[in-house]
C-alpha cells in the first residue's frame, strides 16, 4: 500500500504513520527523517542539503525530491510506504507522480486528517513547548491551509478523510477500516 499522509500541524499525522507503518508492515517516510539520515550518514545529496541548511536556506525542492527518489526504491520500500511531509506542493506531488510512473508503481491514497483548529491549538500548547505559543500554532495552521489547499485539490479524487480527534487508537482503528484493514 502506497500512502500519502497530510493534515494540520497537531493532527496526529505523525503519530498514526507510526501505527499505521507498524500494522501494514511498510515503512512511514518522513522527509525530516530523511534529511537527518542523509545529513548524519553523509550521503551526497546530505551533503548539499547540509549546506543550504547551514546558511539558514530553504532546501531547493529537487534536493527533497531526489532524497524521497533514492529513498522509494530501498528494498523495504518495495511493498509500500506512508509518505509523511511529502509532496507540500502540487510540483513535488507531479515529480512523486513521475517516481512512481518510472518504477511502474501507483499511488494507494492520501489520508487527510481533519482536525478542530481550537483542540488542536489547546493540545499543542499542553505540549509545554516554548514556541507553541497560540499565535504561532495559528499561523502555523493557517499556512500549512495555504499551501495544502493546491495539494488537496489535486489529489481530490484519491483524498480519504480521517476525524483525527478522537483517541489515538480509536483514530488508528477508523484508519485501517477506511483502508479496508480493520
Amino acid at each position: 500500500m502506497r500512502l500519502i499522509i497530510v493534515g494540520p500541524p497537531g493532527a496526529g499525522k505523525g503519530t498514526q504513520a507510526e501505527l499505521l507503518s507498524e500494522s501494514l508492515g511498510i515503512p512511514h517516510i518522513s522527509t525530516g527523517d530523511l534529511f537527518r539520515a542523509n545529513i548524519s550518514q553523509g550521503t551526497p545529496i546530505g551533503l548539499e542539503a547540509k549546506k543550504y541548511l547551514d546558511a539558514g536556506d530553504l532546501v531547493p525542492p529537487e534536493i527533497t525530491v531526489n532524497m524521497v527518489r533514492e529513498r522509494l526504491v530501498e528494498p523495504d520500500a518495495a511493498k509500500g510506504f506512508i509518505l509523511d511531509g511529502f509532496p507540500r506542493s502540487v510540483e513535488q506531488a507531479q515529480a512523486l507522480s513521475e517516481i512512481l510512473d518510472e518504477t511502474g508503481l501507483a499511488l494507494d491514497g492520501v489520508l487527510s486528517f481533519v482536525v478542530d483548529e481550537d483542540a488542536v491549538v489547546e493540545r499543542m500548547m499542553a505540549r509545554g513547548r516554548a514556541d507553541d505559543t497560540e499565535d504561532v500554532i495559528r499561523n502555523r495552521m493557517r499556512v500549512y491551509a495555504e499551501e495544502t489547499a493546491p495539494l488537496l485539490t489535486h489529489y481530490a479524487d484519491q483524498i480519504t478523510e480521517i476525524d483525527g480527534m478522537g483517541e489515538v487508537a480509536q483514530v488508528h482503528q477508523s484508519v485501517l477500516a477506511k483502508l479496508g484493514k480493520a
